[in-house]
């Protein structure tokens, strides 16, 4: 017999309860509440019928009421930049599977590069009683969080520090990693070198920036204006950078990508030219093994960097209470072709 015969259909958003099950099961509550929470006390028989009461009403616990006794969601959020962008897809799963190792479940959200909602995602996050936050940030100031930290929610950022408070952070050697870049193509020769990477308030680009100032100084190479630029990585704004690099009177003989979207289009425009021309990106990404030449990367490792934040929190979450610490991960360099690419004067 169905619920609508037995005048208990139900309108969408009205959930079975255990008074519905109770009555399905023809026991009392109390019975059904020891069933739902694993507790002694029920028989066999009786245990089974409730079971079945519960399958064929697709009840599930509303842990509502246990939360607020214990003051534990069991679930940590991840608010990414971008979660269409390759590099936050295994981040994110290493969270999880922290996460989920511990028993908590994994609430993620874009902020889209934007501050106002990366706080509007971590406050709503908050008021939702997470146990912790693992933030990839946007914004360059933190202070909104201080209360929820001296309330007890655990936080770590990852990719980026946070900004104007003092909390857990791992990062990638992003300086290291574009010296390695950079020096990579001044040992194949190159002496004017092109940099393209991401809008300038970014830690990243800052860092990415450094480092590639850093190789071109320790090889006692100046470094001209024209051959910097950061910004937004949509397409127009990268093709039109490489293409007056590549067409000025002096044009760099090698470009250093500062992230995966930037590299994607630096392929594209290099595709389009007559000679080759050296380039490194900084970010592995699909793919880059099959263009020919094959890319050059710096490649970061974010499964890494994600368990190591995530097994930071459940850390701080179990009552670790170190200052807070700041962990870099290595890069490592893979050549495989375009950065190996000697400048145009030498095909000549």
């Amino acid at each position: 017999m169905t619920d609508t015969a037995r005048g208990t259909s139900r309108r969408y958003g009205t959930r079975p309860t255990m008074k519905d099950v109770a009555a399905r099961a023809g026991v009392g509550l109390k019975t059904v509440s020891r069933v739902v929470n694993g507790e002694p006390g029920v028989t066999p028989d009786t245990e089974r019928r409730v079971q079945e009461a519960i399958t064929a009403l697709g009840f599930r616990r509303n842990d509502s009421a246990r939360i607020l006794r214990k003051g534990r969601t069991a679930s940590i959020g991840l608010v990414l930049e971008d979660l269409a962008d390759p590099f936050y897809g295994p981040l994110n799963r290493a969270v999880e599977e922290v996460a989920r190792s511990h028993g908590a479940l994994l609430i993620n959200g874009s902020s889209a590069e934007d501050p106002s909602r990366e706080q509007e995602l971590v406050l709503a996050l908050c008021a939702r009683r997470v146990d912790g936050l693992v933030i990839i940030p946007a914004a360059d100031d933190h202070r909104y969080l201080e209360p929820e930290i001296t309330a007890g929610i655990a936080t770590v950022f990852v990719d980026r520090p946070a900004g104007r408070i003092d909390a857990d952070a791992v990062l990638s050697d992003n300086f290291g990693g574009a010296q390695d870049a950079v020096a990579h193509l001044i040992a194949h020769g190159h002496r004017r070198i092109g940099f393209i990477g991401d809008q300038p308030r970014i830690h990243t680009a800052r860092e990415r920036l450094r480092g590639y100032r850093a190789a071109m100084a320790a090889a006692g190479l100046p470094v001209d204006d024209s051959w910097v630029s950061l910004g937004s990585t949509a397409p127009d704004r990268v093709r039109a950078a490489a293409t007056a690099m590549l067409d000025a009177p002096e044009p760099v003989t090698a470009l250093f990508a500062g992230n995966n979207r930037v590299t994607v289009t630096a392929v594209r425009v290099l595709g389009e030219r007559p000679r080759p021309v050296a380039l490194v990106g900084f970010d592995d990404f699909e793919l880059a093994d099959l263009v020919r030449p094959a890319i050059t990367v710096v490649a970061q490792d974010p499964a890494h960097m994600g368990r190591t934040a995530a097994g930071l929190l459940f850390r701080r979450l179990d009552g670790i209470e170190d200052p807070p610490r700041r962990t870099e991960i290595p890069t490592r360099l893979i050549a495989r072709g375009s950065g190996e690419i000697p400048p145009a004067g030498d095909w000549d």
